[in-house]
């Protein structure tokens, strides 16, 4: 009998672990051919969370936990869940049940026909607000123009199957900006996808707010590309040709015309103009430098406080 390890973040999702457990269980109970284990991994919840999971655990032997020493993020908890996930695939979704579990058994189907990657197709529904869609849209966009993988549309969900072929390679990731969405698309193995349409929220609120997406969308733009290194030198290039050129003519006008060049206003103004282009073009520099100062010192992506498997 195969395997399924099913690992799912959480955060201060008390009111959640019950029902997706539930709600997994019964889509089990009509795939006879497998088994499975479902792995919590609580990250640093400031509720009930642990508490339900420790219930949940001595209730069903399926039910497995890991509990971090504080909160260390969403990337890390799916990559904790997988570094102790050993079923025949893995499959990593929200404990929000906006994933919806309902759709693990073509998810399985798809692994049996050959494929070693499934990952889903996000799309809203109408309740969904318009700015919220947008800005998940341009999310996809920009990391596809700026970053080396290709995220289609909704195509970046943590809601995915990996064969466990897949998952040993994603073990041996060590990177402490960790983009697991980009990490899957990058490692190849063949893939396809599956579309679906994401549910509400059951209990709580999400914590992911405009903030966290676009902190989300730096980190996955810098993890893949040094694009926004060779932007910022064309940024240079450019305005410097520019100001050559422009203030050129401009100086040449006032030695043909016997004008005096005079006048803080566009002095001040060309100085806050470029200071500003630099001290972005240095931003972009030191968030690779960042990156770099974080990673040689290899630190742990999570520090695990307790587990059942």
């Amino acid at each position: 009998m195969k395997k399924i390890s099913i690992v799912i973040p959480a955060y201060n999702e008390e009111g959640n672990v019950a029902m997706i457990h539930q709600k997994i269980k019964e889509v089990f109970s009509g795939l006879k051919a497998y088994d499975f284990e479902i792995i919590f991994v609580n990250d640093g919840s400031r509720d009930n969370t642990q508490q339900k999971l420790e219930e949940l655990s001595e209730l069903y032997d399926e039910v497995k936990f890991i509990e971090f020493s504080r909160n260390f993020g969403h990337q890390p908890a799916v990559k904790a869940g997988m570094d102790q996930a050993y079923g025949n695939a893995v499959i990593s979704m929200d404990g929000d049940l906006q994933h919806p579990p309902e759709l693990i058994p073509d998810m399985i189907r798809k692994w049996e026909e050959g494929y070693d990657v499934v990952l889903t197709v996000r799309t809203y529904p109408k309740e969904i607000s318009f700015f919220k869609r947008k800005t998940s849209d341009f999310f996809y966009k920009l990391l596809s123009n700026l970053s080396d993988v290709n995220l289609t549309k909704g195509g970046g969900s943590d809601f995915r199957l990996l064969d466990a072929s897949a998952v040993e390679v994603m073990r041996q990731f060590n990177e402490d900006d960790l983009f697991l969405r980009g990490l899957t698309s990058w490692m190849g193995f063949k893939q396809t996808a599956l579309n679906f349409t994401a549910n509400e929220r059951l209990a709580g609120k999400s914590s992911y707010n405009l903030k966290k997406m676009i902190t989300f969308a730096f980190t996955g733009i810098t993890a893949f590309s040094v694009k926004p290194l060779y932007i910022a030198a064309y940024l240079g290039f450019l305005f410097s040709a520019i100001s050559v050129i422009g203030y050129g003519i401009y100086v040449i006008h006032s030695f043909v015309s016997h004008t005096e060049i005079s006048g803080w206003a566009s002095l001040i103004m060309t100085i806050v103009f470029f200071g500003g282009l630099q001290l972005i073009i240095l931003g972009i520099i030191g968030m690779y430098l960042g990156k770099i100062f974080k990673q040689v010192k290899e630190r742990p992506n999570y520090i695990i406080k307790n587990k059942k498997l």
